[in-house]
Order: structure tokens, then sequence, then C-alpha cells
């Protein structure tokens, strides 16, 4: 017997399950040592042995006692591992679940610190844990705390779990077969997940489950015929997955608890199961799209438990049971649609008083509708569409009277049928809270009646496709809800009404296909909501009214194509900015093309054929970079085709019949034939030779001009290389007497140089022995300037065919004269001329950095060497890449904040940090660099065309997150790149990574990980190795120290450096840019870290 272990268990071990038994608290001495309480017992039992006077039922009760002290006596030091054990595995559970998250963007689990014992485990947020069992977890709740991780296996150990809720996260991977231990498990909801893999069979073993919500997910493979076995399961939410198979019959065996049953929105197929008709309880079942067939076992008609009845898109037919309602009397939503049922509707609807739904659309029923639909007082949605309802004759639409009881109805949607007559006066008696009516595409013919104007409650209103006539009601327009209005495919006729500029909240105007005749009303401008708006094929005349063209909110089609309107196309065109496609075909309207139409940056389609157009093609028009169609054809226009239309990503391009002349382009769209027409321009020359048009003459008098154009450039290109050069004759007397060139200077000693020089500099441009590097704009090649043959340069050759290579070279350049920094790449000089093929040459020459760019640094194999350029291993140790990081941060205070006018560098990336022969940084790649125009702000915005064409550029993992939506260069944009740059630096990883997804990216990995226990899960692993060294040169340790203290203070130095730095690069990295530093800040912070590892103070 264990006396030591015994003492520990009686203080509040076996005692407390000696409760729990059932015996008397009097009988337990919790406060007596293991030998008092012996001798208790020896008391006791020498009083029972002598004393009369004891009760039967005492004597039994002592005798129990003994048996379970000296039981638990015994085993003392088991019963307290279990109870200890228990503690600690729950605990563990809970702290492996927490390491496998990667993501906790709200701090979910921020209480869940395993190292602070003065909050019990129990206490932390989303844990619930027994009151009989203090010390084990009975529910964890954790939904919709956008959690990014895998379910943890050590789950399992959770044994007295009942609850485990973690629905709407972003939870990966698989369900672990953990799972199958949780025995006293109830509610399961993992649902709105990314799970992947099948379910655990297994599950059948948490045989206490009473709701299961697995729904929303990605999961596989068959539903386990296992599921069968939970017996106490009343709800298996098992849609929105990929589960294919059968559904199985083992379902039927839950006969007597399932109540809902959902297995929507999958795969499964072949036939619905006569077993489900077994489950007498069910209230809800919903087999939604799926790929189930044949026929509906009609005992599946019978369970009078049913309210929700789905079985919509599948492959299902037959018929529905004349009685339905009488054997479903519970039903509220009985939906069947996009299946292949057949026969009529059953009159006996109108037994199931509480149905609100019903649903039968795209199946193929036939008849009248039932009379008695007005019986449904509850009645919700009637959606009956797209069936062969009706006979087309004068009466079929006479049910609707019947609906007038139907007070709670919000959609009726009829469309697609065989219906005939007239629409009744009494649809104006509906409910006002009608939502939807839709009686597109029958055979209703009559005016539309005035009394529609009182379904105030109308959003949507869609009559098209009938044989309706008369004038459309002005008050249509009383309608102030109506969001859609579609009327096309009529016979309607008179004006449009003014009265429709009152649909404030109109989204979808369509009126094409009438006969609709005088104007169009200016009102409609008064739509502000409006995004498509549909006019085309009528008899509309006058002119396109401005302020139809100013709806900004113009998103989808502007058609007023195939009328008869007149006058120009006015320049208001240009405040469409947001409009996919604009068709103005087929009128009468005339005059130039306006150049404002390049202002409609998001068209797609554009049809201005079948016109009286005339004048050039604007060019603007190539501004349109997203255009996919555009038909000019049957115009008047003239001039030459602009070749700039061969940059545009054009699949059709018609230009036929109009007066264009001169060359065909034959690039582009005009590579392929079947792609653009130029038919019926008699004087088009060129192009490719499937057009077989003639060549292109050049004329004597045009070729005359033309040598004379040559001679005035030549001359003038003369005259300014001769003022160039007087003015460095001037230069060079003044400077003799001053002090010799800096390096600040040297560019001015090369100015001038032509590409000859370059190309001999390079050995033609050698890109087998001279290449440096490829990039957006250009290739940088090594070469050795004759002017002074012992320094290498860095010659960086614009690729001018590349879109924005010209725009780049302006802005580097700008940016390069107006800089002068020890930590920014020094331009040399710069070449712009022709080369031998008479092709524009654009170079910049830098000067050589011999040990490359920081990327090849971070990224390269540790034991690589650059042959004679870089004669040691790529690793940069701890202390040279703070150095790194202070240049980098200079170069970039210096930019925004000492420039007269601050620049933005736009690309900042490791492989834009150029380091020396000393691993001096210097920033270079000025080619998206912009200036700010205000320095007074530094966050000033660009104008809109910079902002644009900036939030596209730049380098993926460094471009800041408000850059990607479209907003303005601004500083802060650096700030975030230099932030990405510090994180890659010290973390080894780039921030394109593969194991940045879902959700997760180098910031939020870092800010994970940011604290000196943690920093050593993240930094480069080279950086490790620096860890187990004992800094012996480092003054600020003290010798007279062990060897050992003097290591372990050195060590926590440098993961204190390194948990700073990895601060400051999550700073400046936040997503909002108002949550950053400025570099003015980061330059100190960084400065600082840097002076506490050499031996400073931060």
């Amino acid at each position: 017997m264990n006396v030591s272990g015994c003492r520990e268990f009686n203080g509040g071990g076996c005692g407390a399950q000696a409760l729990s038994s059932g015996y008397p608290k009097s009988m337990i001495d919790h406060n007596s040592k293991c030998s008092s309480f012996g001798g208790y017992v020896y008391t006791n039992l020498l009083g029972i042995k002598y004393s009369i006077s004891v009760h039967v039922m005492e004597m039994k009760l002592l005798h129990r006692s003994l048996i379970l002290i000296i039981s638990c006596m015994s085993v003392s030091v088991n019963c307290l591992i279990v109870i200890n054990r228990a503690k600690s595995n729950d605990r563990l559970a809970l702290v492996a679940f927490k390491n496998g998250i990667t993501e906790d963007p709200l701090g979910a689990l921020s209480s869940w610190n395993n190292n602070n014992d003065s909050l019990h485990f129990c206490k932390w947020k989303g844990v619930t844990c027994s009151h009989r069992h203090p010390n084990r977890v009975t529910r964890l709740d954790l939904q919709s705390k956008s959690l990014v991780c895998s379910i943890s296996p050590h789950i399992g150990n959770l044994s007295f779990l009942t609850d485990l809720i973690l629905n709407s996260n972003s939870l990966n991977k698989e369900i672990p077969q953990q799972i199958g231990r949780l025995f006293r498990l109830k509610r399961l909801n993992l649902s709105r997940n990314i799970l992947d893999g099948e379910i655990p069979s297994n599950i059948s073993r948490c045989s206490n489950l009473i709701h299961l919500d697995i729904s929303q997910n990605n999961l596989v493979g068959s539903i386990p015929d296992e599921l069968g076995y939970l017996s106490n399961v009343k709800v298996l939410w098992l849609q929105y997955n990929n589960f294919s198979g059968e559904i199985p019959t083992s379902l039927g065996n839950v006969s007597t608890s399932l109540t809902h049953l959902g297995l929507g929105y999958n795969n499964l197929d072949r036939i619905i199961p006569n077993t489900l008709s077994q489950l007498t309880r069910l209230k809800f079942l919903d087999i939604t799209s799926n790929k189930l067939s044949g026929i509906v076992p009609s005992s599946l008609y019978n369970i009078s438990s049913l309210e929700v009845f789905s079985l919509m898109f599948n492959q299902l037919h037959g018929t529905i049971p004349f009685d339905i309602g009488l054997t479903l009397p519970n039903i509220t939503s009985f939906s069947v649609s996009g299946n292949s049922f057949t026969g009529i509707i059953p009159n006996s609807f109108a037994n199931s008083s509480s149905l609100k739904v019903l649903q039968l659309y795209k199946n193929n029923f036939v008849g009248s509708l039932p009379y008695n639909l007005g019986h449904f007082n509850n009645l919700i949605r009637l959606n009956l569409g797209e069936n062969d309802l009706g006979s087309g004759r004068a009466n079929d639409l006479d049910f609707i009277n019947s609906l007038i009881n139907c007070t709670s109805l919000k959609v009726i949607f009829l469309g697609v049928n065989n219906f005939g007559g007239m629409l009744p006066s009494s649809i104006g008696n509906l409910t006002t809270d009608l939502d939807t009516l839709h009686l597109a595409e029958n055979q209703i013919y009559g005016s539309i009646p005035a009394g529609i104007q009182d379904l105030v409650g109308l959003r949507s209103l869609v009559l098209a496709g009938n044989l309706l006539a008369g004038g459309i009601p002005p008050g249509i327009g009383n309608l102030q809800n109506l969001g859609v209005l579609d009327l096309r495919r009529n016979k309607l006729s008179g004006s449009v009404p003014s009265s429709f500029g009152n649909l404030t909240r109109l989204i979808e105007l369509t009126l094409s296909f009438n006969i609709l005749t005088d104007s169009i009303p200016p009102s409609i401008g008064n739509c502000e909501s409006l995004q498509s708006l549909v006019l085309s094929s009528n008899r509309l005349t006058g002119s396109i009214p401005k302020q139809v063209l100013e709806l900004s909110s113009l998103s989808r089609f502007l058609n007023l194509g195939n009328n008869s309107l007149t006058g120009p196309l006015p320049v208001e065109v240009g405040s469409l900015k947001n409009l996919g496609i604009l068709d103005l075909s087929e009128n009468k309207l005339s005059g130039q093309i306006p150049s404002s139409i390049g202002e409609c940056l998001s068209l797609t389609g554009l049809f201005l054929d079948g016109n009286y157009f005339q004048g050039n093609i604007p060019p603007a028009i190539t501004f349109l970079r997203g255009l996919e169609s555009l038909s000019l054809s049957r115009n008047n226009l003239s001039g030459i085709i602009p070749e700039s239309l061969e940059n545009l990503k054009l699949s059709k391009l018609n230009l036929s019949f109009n007066n264009l002349e001169g060359v065909v382009p034959r690039y582009g769209v005009f590579m392929n034939i079947s792609a653009f027409s130029v038919d019926g321009n008699r004087k088009l020359c060129g192009g490719i030779p499937d057009l077989k048009l003639p060549n292109c003459n050049i004329s004597r008098k045009k070729r005359h001009v033309k040598i004379i154009i040559i001679i005035v450039i030549v001359i003038v290109v003369l005259f300014l290389i001769s003022v160039m050069f007087l003015l460095v004759l001037y230069w060079r007397t003044k400077s003799e007497t001053k002090p010799p060139l800096t390096a600040l200077d040297v560019g001015n000693q090369y100015m001038g140089v032509s590409y000859n020089e370059l190309l001999k500099a390079t050995n033609g441009f050698d890109r087998s022995t001279n290449l440096l590097g490829v990039g957006s704009f250009g290739s940088v090649y090594k070469g050795i300037l004759s002017q002074d043959e012992s320094k290498p340069v860095a010659v960086k050759v614009i690729q001018l065919q590349q879109r924005g290579a010209t725009k780049s070279f302006m802005a580097e350049c700008d940016t390069l004269r107006e800089i002068r920094h020890r930590n920014l790449l020094k331009i040399v000089t710069c070449c712009s001329s022709i080369d031998f093929q008479g092709n524009s040459f654009k170079a910049l020459v830098f000067e050589f950095m011999a040990n490359g760019n920081l990327d090849n640094w971070l990224h390269s194999d540790a034991s690589s060497v650059d042959s004679d350029d870089q004669l040691q291993p790529k690793n940069l140790t701890l202390d040279r890449r703070l150095n790194i990081a202070v240049d980098v941060a200079s170069a970039l205070n210096y930019l925004h904040h000492e420039c007269q006018s601050p620049i933005i560098h736009c690309d900042l990336k490791p492989s834009n940090v150029l380091l020396d022969d000393d691993l001096i940084a210097h920033v270079g790649d000025f080619g998206l660099s912009k200036f700010l125009s205000n320095p007074s702000s530094y966050s000033q915005h660009l104008n809109e065309q910079d902002a644009s064409s900036i939030a596209i550029k730049g380098s993926i993992g460094y471009i800041s997150p408000e850059y990607g939506m479209g907003g303005a260069a601004s500083t802060e944009g650096d700030v975030y790149s230099y932030g990405i740059l510090l994180l890659e630096m010290f973390t080894g990883k780039r921030p394109t990574d593969d194991m940045f997804k879902d959700g997760l990216d180098i910031h939020n990995f870092s800010k994970m990980h940011m604290l000196p226990d943690r920093i050593e899960e993240i930094v480069d692993s080279r950086l490790l190795s620096e860890l187990g060294e004992v800094h012996n040169d480092d003054e600020t340790i003290s010798y007279d120290v062990s060897a050992n203290e003097r290591r372990n203070i050195a060590r926590d130095k440098m993961r204190q450096t390194l948990t700073s730095i990895i601060q400051i690069g999550v700073k400046c990295s936040s997503k909002l840019p108002s949550d950053r530093i400025n570099m003015s800040k980061a330059i100190l912070d960084v400065q600082a870290v840097k002076n506490l590892f050499l031996g400073g103070e931060m």
C-alpha cells in the first residue's frame, strides 16, 4: 500500500468518488491522514462488533464503505493518475487543436495560453466544462471565428464532449477518424468550411448523436451505410458537398428519430430508395440538385409528417398522386421543379391549407390550373413556369381571380407556358405585398390593365414575349419599388412614359421589339440605379438625351439600336465609364464619333454600324483596352485605319463599307481573316495576303515629301548635338578650376554614349556571356565602356515592344535625374538612339554591382558561388541582413521625405535591391516610380490616370492591398513593400511561397509567431545556426559569467533582435495604410534593432 499516494488520494480523490457513489459524507473524514483514517475505520468496526444497538442497515453500509476504502487505498496511485491524466488530456487536446490553427484573424483563441496557469482551460473562450466533472470539456463552440486550420486528431481525446460546433470557418483537409471516439457526442456541426475527403465510417460509434451537420464543404465519396446506425439522430445535413453514389438504404433504419434529412446539391445518382418511406417522423426532406432518376416511390408521398418536400433538379419522372393534398396534410413547401413530371396538377392540393411554397417549374405538366388555388391562404410562392399549362384560350387566366384571397403571396411565376386570354382587370386587386409577377412567353393579348399600378410592392414585372398591345400605362411609374421592368417582344405602341423617371430603384428597363414611337424621355436620366437600358427595335425618333448618357450607373447594356434616332452622338457618352456594351447601330446618327468615347474604359462591345458617322476613326478608341467587339461598318468614315487597333484584344472587328484608305494593319485582330472585315473600302491596300488587296505603292510626290522630312529631322538632330557639344565643352572649361569629379558626377563623363559603343561594350549583347538578368521591361547586360575599362557597368536595354516600356524608361530617367543617395543605384549615362536595323533603341547604364541582387542571396543554394564576380558563398549573416535593412530603409526615407518632391518607388522587392563589393545595398529599377504632386502630403494621390495604371503594376506579393483594389500610388504602398521585404529577409520565405494559401500570407504567418519563444519557428534556417554560437566578441556580456550563461545571453539577445525586426515588418505590412508607420519611423526602429544586436541599447 502506497501511504503517500493514499494521502494525496484522500485529499479529494476517492473520497469524492465515495460521495458520488451515494455513501454518507459522515463516513469519510477528509481531514484525517491515512493512518488516522485507518484507525477511524478500525474503531468503527470495533463499535459494530460490540454494539448491539447498530441497525442491520448501518452494518451493510459500513461493510460497503470498508470494501470501497480498502479498494481505493490499494489502488490510490492509479486512481489519482486517472484523474490527473483526464485533466491533462483535455488540456493537451485543446492545445494540440490550437497548434493546428494557421490563422486566427479575430484572435478567438488568444485566451488559450498553455503557459498561463492563472486562467483554467475551462474558462478559455469557446470551452465549456462539466459541472459534475469540472476538468472535463463537454462543449467546444468556435463557430464563425474565421479560423484557418485542419481538425486536430487530438480532438478525439475530449471523451466527455457532447457538443462540437466548428461551423463557418475555413477548416480544411479531412475529418479525422478520431471523431469516432467521441461516444458522448450529441451535436456535431462542421458546416460551411472547406473540408475534403470522405465521411469517417466510424462516426457511427458516436451513437448518441442527435444533430449531425457537415453541409457546405468539399466532401467526396459515397455516403457511408454506417450513418443508418445512428439510432438517435434527428437532424442529418449533408447537402452542398460532392457526394456520389446512391442514397444508402440503411437510412431507413433511423425511422423512429430522424426528422430532418438534407442531401441536396451533391452528385447522388440512381433511384430514391423505398426505405426512406420508413422515416415516419420525417418533417424535412431535401434531395435537390442531384442526378437521381426513375419514379418517386409512391410510399414517399404517404409520410404524413412531411412539411418540406424538395426533389428539384434531378432526372425524375412520373405523375403526382391525385390525393397528394390528403396524404401530405402538413405540407408547407412542395418543390419538384427541374424534372420530367407529367400529367395535371391535382386539385387535392387545396386540402393542404398550410401550403406556402408550390414549385413545379420546368416539367411537362399540362392542363388548366386548379380553380381553388385561392384556398391556399398562406401561399407565398407559386412557381409553375416552363410547363405546357393552359390552352391558349380566353379563360385561361381566370384562376387569377381566386389568388386575390392569398394575402401573403410574394411571387407568381407562370412564364413560358401556353396561357391565353387577356389579363383580368382584377389583377390590380392582388395583395400589395406581391414582389414578382412573371407571365412572359405566353399568348396573352389585349392591353396591360391600368390597375397594375396598384401593386405598389412589385419589384419585378415581366410580361415579355406575349401579344400585348396598346400603350404602356403611365401609372407603372408609380411602382416606386420596381427594379425590373421587361415588356419586350409585344405589340405595344405609343410613347415611352415620362413617368418612368420616377422609378429611381429601377435596375433593368427592357422595352425592345415593340412599336414605340416619339423621343426617348430625358426623365429616364433620373433612374439613378439603372444598370441596363434596352429600347432597341422600336420606332423611336429624335436625338439621344444627354441625361441618359450621364447615367454613370449604366454598367451592363445601353442598347438603342434599330430605331430612327438622329443628330450627333453627344460628348456626354464619355460619362459611361462603367458600361459594358453600347449599341447605337441602325439609326440615323451623324457627325463625328466623339473622342470622349475613349473614356468608356469598361466597354467590351461597341456597335455604331448603320449610321451616318463621318470623319476619322478617333484614335481614342484604342484606349478601350477591354474591347472585344467593334463594329463601325456602313457609315461614311474616312482616313486611315489606326494602327494602334492592333494592340486591342479584339475578337470581332467590322470596318466594312466606309471610305477608309491607306494601309491595313497586319497584326493583332488583323492577322485572322475571319475576325475582321474591311470590305467596301476601295482605297485600302496592303494587309495580310488573304485580303487580296493591292500593294501600297508610295507615289513619287509622297516619297519626295518623305525625303524632305528626313532631311529636316537630320538637320535638327545635328543642331541639337552641336548645342549639347558646346554646352559640354563650356562645362569642362568651367570645371577645370573645380575639384575632381566625385562618384555623383560620373554620369556626365559619358554623355551621348552611342548604340555602337554599347554594342561593343557588351560583346554584341551576348546573352550567353554578358546577360545578368531579365526584367519587366528589358534585359541587363554586363559591359566595359572604352572610356574606363577598369570599371564594369550594367547596361539595361529597354524592350520597347513591351507595353509601357517607353513610359517606364522616361519615368526612370526623370527619377534618376533628381536623386543622389549612397543607397540608390547610380546611373552612369543613358542612350536614346537607333540600332543598325533602324529600330528605336533606349538603354540606361548603371554602376555594376558585383554581388548581384538580394533575391539571389536569399533564395539560392548556400553553397553556390557566382564565378569570378562573387567569390563568397551566398549566406547573409544576421548582422549583414540588418545592415541591408537599414540601407533600404535609408533609401526609401530619402525618396519619401528628403527629395524636393516625394518619390514613390512602386516596385520594391529583393531583386531590385543590389549589393556592391562590400554588400552595401543600393535600391534600383525606378521604371514604375511616381512623383507626388504635393510635397506637403506624402500620401497625396496621383491623378486618376496614373492611379489606374499603377494599380495594376508592381510585383505580386509585394503590391499593397489598396493597389489591388484600384487605389492610387502612395508612400504607404512603398512602406508595405518594405515590410514584406523585411519579412522575406528574415524568414527566408517569398510572399508567393506555396505555403501561403487559403487566407494565410507572409504577414499573418509572421504575426502569429512574433514572440521570442516562437520566433525560431519562422526564421530563415540559415540564421538558426547562429543561435547556437557564443558571441565571444560581444562587449556587453561580462566575462565573469560562465560560457553557458554567455551563450544563453547571446541567444536571448538574438531572439529579441529577430522578434523586433519581424514586428517592424508586420507593422509596415499592415493591411490598412493608416496602420503602417512611415519610413522616418521605420528607419529609426530598424537602426535601433541593429544597435541592440551590435551592443547598443534600443
